[in-house]
């Protein structure tokens, strides 16, 4: 099969945190800074979004949440992203129903030198109502998923990986994917890495076929797999090649992943047929329905050996 690497790291933009509280106010990244303070038993900080200048917004931290943690936090790509799609055109506060009143930063996970991981609780109200909108909200942005198909001997096999999820306190089978990780912004770069990492097979990035862009163009050409409580949105493309069958052997139960990062995972390979209902994960089958729609509409291009 296809065998050139190419390595491409993705991500949201991520900026430098502030540097020090009580800062004079000005316009940054979409918002507007107005007063803060740094003490530990009361971190606080305030914005005004551009859509709503008459309407400050609080941010407060929960008891635990370092200083560092707090304005890492509010001024990280997950946050901004967040701020951002309230005011886009679908946005929660698009229409000037729901205003935003706070935000409480519970927890901060950090990969390293960036934030992996960011839990906080917004406080959004319906004006007509006064009922407040359910805003727990876990977010660690976007991510990749891949559905590799490869042809063998009038069969075709979806590759899989098998991993132990915490979360779910279960070993899962689901498609190669990844969390986007830096600020090159090339999803299909990244997708490429991830499938190497995880099963060990070196694909071309002009082979990938984004399934996730047949979706209406309103919809961000991303799907949400769990939009109740976290941010994630995952883009799904699509690899398919010919391999002879000792590729297939080769593969099946393959030690894989970055063993350094406790990725320990097995590969595994299943029929084509058989994919929908080997495995609960949304991913799978979110891959599947759309790529057997895009075959019904004839979106798919041609499979070169």
């Amino acid at each position: 099969m296809a065998v050139n690497v190419r390595t491409i790291f993705s991500a949201l933009k991520t900026l430098k945190p502030l540097n020090a509280p009580n800062l004079i106010p000005k316009k940054k990244q979409g918002f507007l800074l107005c007063k803060m303070s740094s003490e530990s038993s009361s971190l606080t900080h305030c914005i005004t979004l551009p859509s709503k200048q008459s309407e400050p917004v609080h941010i407060f931290a929960a008891p635990g949440v370092s200083s560092s943690e707090f304005w890492s936090a509010i001024d990280s790509s997950l946050f901004k992203q967040w701020l951002h799609n309230l005011q886009t055109e679908n946005g929660i506060l698009a229409n000037g129903r729901m205003t935003l009143k706070e935000v409480l930063i519970q927890g901060v996970d950090m990969f390293g030198k960036r934030i992996g991981f960011l839990k906080f609780k917004a406080e959004i109200i319906d004006k007509e109502t006064g009922n407040k909108v359910p805003g727990i909200v876990f977010a660690r942005g976007p991510a990749v998923a891949v559905l590799i198909l490869l042809e063998s001997e009038g069969e075709t096999y979806a590759v899989l990986t098998e991993q132990a999820r915490v979360p779910m306190g279960r070993i899962i089978l689901e498609l190669p994917a990844g969390m986007l990780d830096d600020d090159q912004g090339d999803l299909v770069g990244t997708a490429v890495r991830e499938v190497e990492e995880e099963t060990g097979i070196n694909l071309n990035v002009e082979d990938m076929i984004d399934l996730t862009a047949f979706l209406d163009f309103s919809t961000g050409c991303t799907v949400f797999p769990s939009p109740g409580g976290c941010d994630e949105e995952i883009s799904i493309f699509l690899y398919r090649g010919s391999v002879d069958k000792e590729i297939i052997t080769h593969l099946q139960g393959k030690e894989t992943g970055l063993r350094e990062h406790g990725e320990l995972i097995k590969v595994r390979v299943v029929p084509y047929k058989n994919l929908w209902r080997t495995t609960a994960d949304c991913k799978v089958l979110v891959a599947v329905a759309l790529l057997e729609m895009a075959k019904k509409e004839g979106l798919l291009p041609s499979l070169t050996t």
